[in-house]
């Protein structure tokens, strides 16, 4: 008697793990989308709305090229120049912030320990006064009730079961600011650093370079100027086909950097994306009527 052998089933493939499935954070590149996205729409909207200015004003495409070329130039090295400096700057401010909070926990242990039991709410852990206060409270409450319940002749299994349930959570709350409070009452290290990150906001690992800052923002507001530069090596005679052209080249652009911050950010790209060409859009239609009305004027 021939037995039909049960076919050789494929391995399925494994289940995508949690880690897999959870989208993950920016990572170390985070502290500095501020300089990629001002840097490349700087670049982008400023450059255009320059040469849009000096085309309404009547000058060549040699003229507008020039003057294209010498914004981007002097763009890009303010904007390095601004974001080192200011940068900069910053950090030394925090540096020298955090400085004399070193000499404050090492001075004034017990005034920074009472500053701590009020940052300690910024992190979930309540202070123990109003704990204390909420439990009086409660009490009342399910002695009032309890006493009713008992006019009736009913149960009060509830409120007590809430009132423990209560008392523990309380109990777990000071308990844990307690342990807390010994913990960097007994580690002045951990205590600055904790302070560091509650009362100024300072991480180490979000801290920003002021050279990559302004690298950053230098090669990015270069890259934004072209679309306001090339077109106008290829115009020729007729400005206004480059004045076209880099007003398409710029609206494209300005899309797809609202489509990539929306990426970072996790927003709406329409509305990033709107956003940029209202703004391009109104200040290039503005600066061409200056240019427009000063050639009139002059003439």
């Amino acid at each position: 008697m021939r037995t039909s052998t049960p076919p050789i089933l494929s391995p399925s493939p494994p289940a995508p793990s949690c880690a897999d499935q959870q989208q993950q954070h920016l990572g170390n590149s985070r502290q500095y989308w501020r300089d990629i996205i001002l840097g490349v729409n700087d670049g982008l909207v400023s450059t255009f709305l320059l040469v849009a200015g000096v085309a309404g004003g009547g000058l060549s495409s040699q003229d507008i090229l020039l003057t294209a070329i010498s914004g981007s130039t002097a763009g890009a090295i303010s904007m390095a120049a601004g974001e080192y400096v200011a940068t900069k700057t910053q950090n030394e401010v925090m540096n020298g912030e955090l400085d004399l909070e070193k000499i404050h926990v090492e001075q004034n242990l017990e005034e920074e320990m009472k500053e701590l039991d009020g940052l300690l709410m910024k992190i979930g852990i309540p202070l123990e006064k109003i704990h204390d206060k909420d439990t009086e409270n409660k009490s009342k409450h399910d002695a009032l009730y309890s006493c009713a319940k008992k006019e009736n002749g009913d149960e009060e299994e509830g409120p007590r079961h809430d009132s423990h349930a209560h008392a523990h959570a309380h109990e777990e709350h000071t308990n844990l600011r307690q342990q807390l409070k010994g913990f960097y009452r007994n580690n002045p290290v951990a205590l600055l650093q904790i302070m560091q990150a509650l009362e100024f906001g300072v991480v180490e690992e979000e801290a920003r370079s002021p050279i990559k800052a302004g690298l950053l923002s230098c090669i990015l507001f270069v890259m934004g100027s072209l679309s306001s530069v090339l077109p106008f090596i290829f115009s020729g005679d007729t400005p206004t086909t480059g004045l076209i052209a880099a007003a398409c080249i710029t609206i494209t652009a300005l899309i797809m950097v609202g489509a990539i911050k929306t990426w970072a950010t996790r927003g709406k790209c329409l509305v990033a994306a709107l956003e940029n060409l209202v703004i391009a859009g109104f200040g290039g239609g503005i600066a061409y009527g200056i240019g427009i009305l000063f050639d009139r004027l002059i003439k």
